[in-house]
């Protein structure tokens, strides 16, 4: 697994709250991106939260979200801010979500892009593959 690596500026994999239309869509991202286009995360599945999802590694699902290219000027304060936001700091033990290097799969024309998504950290991705509850399909947008 390819966590966390410092000075590297990806595009983002979003799936939830951050998506556009969501709420955290508007606080966190407008005006600081240069591109937003739907693409999915193979290996992975999305587990429903207490108001946003977890995506949890699970070969043979997908989950549909959007990369998010950041613009230059405002990444490392985009990037600190969504560490903020999903509870995740470098190494620490009880991180909510862990920040990893993925490929992901734009929807336009199927290349692979690597991207930072959170993952649910490896305590939480127990619990949920216990007690969780499955968004089938993948699709956070319509699991209501």
């Amino acid at each position: 697994m390819v966590t966390s690596e410092p000075g590297v500026r990806l595009p983002f994999f979003v799936y939830g709250t951050l998506r556009p239309g969501e709420a955290n869509h508007d606080l966190f991202l407008r005006g600081r991106t240069a591109a937003e286009e739907p693409a999915r995360l193979p290996g992975a599945v999305l587990y429903d939260g207490p108001g946003y999802p977890y995506a949890v590694e699970h070969q043979g699902a997908e989950i549909h979200g959007e990369l998010v290219t950041a613009r230059p000027e405002p990444y490392d304060g985009l990037l600190a801010a969504l560490d903020r936001l999903e509870e995740y700091a470098p190494s620490a033990p009880r991180n909510l979500y862990e920040r990893v290097a993925r490929y992901v799969v734009r929807d336009t024309d199927g290349t692979a892009v690597r991207a930072w998504v959170y993952l649910a950290a490896p305590h939480t991705a127990a619990r949920l593959r216990a007690h969780g509850t499955r968004i089938e399909g993948g699709d956070w947008l319509t699991r209501r």
